[in-house]
């Protein structure tokens, strides 16, 4: 049975990126072997991804989930029909204003490995409707101050269970488990 999880490199002060949407701040910092363990296990655990789609329903570049590096199937959600794309031996399918739908599609691809979420829009939607398991947050020491954000306005409480923390040269790698 898979495990879906919000996957993030997030800033100390919760943001996924900057006002315009830029992550560079994720870039050039100092790095430690165990960083790389950390995120290769995640990673190797991942077998499908749910996201959202851009506007106009490409796949681009600048815009594949973990840099084009996973090879698993990939849920993007849109608010209009459109067929699927294969792109680098990875198919992208689109979904339908169906959440839901796309998590259980992720799951059945995923099998006993983890359905990454990704995007604040879509991880607290699935923290809204219960279907998440646990979070996986790797936090920059980094502070932007304004930008986007990965959990503001979920609008509900929710415990968790801390399963691991570590932290190396880079970042601060934190797991917790959604309490029911």
């Amino acid at each position: 049975m898979a495990t879906v999880i919000v996957h993030a490199t997030i800033t100390l002060d919760g943001l996924l990126a900057d006002p315009d949407g830029a992550v560079d701040w994720m870039f050039g910092r100092p790095s430690a072997p165990e960083d790389y363990s950390v995120v290769e296990r995640v990673m190797g655990r991942i077998g499908a991804v749910v996201g959202g789609a851009n506007s106009s329903q490409t796949i681009e570049d600048d815009e594949l989930p973990y840099g084009g590096m996973l090879k698993v199937p990939v849920y993007l959600m849109t608010h209009s029909a459109h067929e699927p794309i294969e792109r680098d031996g990875t198919t992208y399918t689109f979904i339908v204003d169906d959440i839901a739908e796309a998590v259980a599609l992720a799951a059945r691809s995923a099998g006993d490995g983890w359905v990454s979420l990704l995007g604040g829009s879509i991880s607290r939607q699935c923290l809204r409707l219960g279907l998440v398991d646990e979070l996986h947050l790797d936090i920059a020491p980094v502070l932007l101050g304004d930008g986007i954000s990965l959990f503001a306005g979920l609008g509900q409480r929710i415990e968790l269970e801390r399963l691991e923390t570590s932290a190396y040269a880079s970042e601060t790698h934190l797991r917790y488990r959604i309490l029911r």
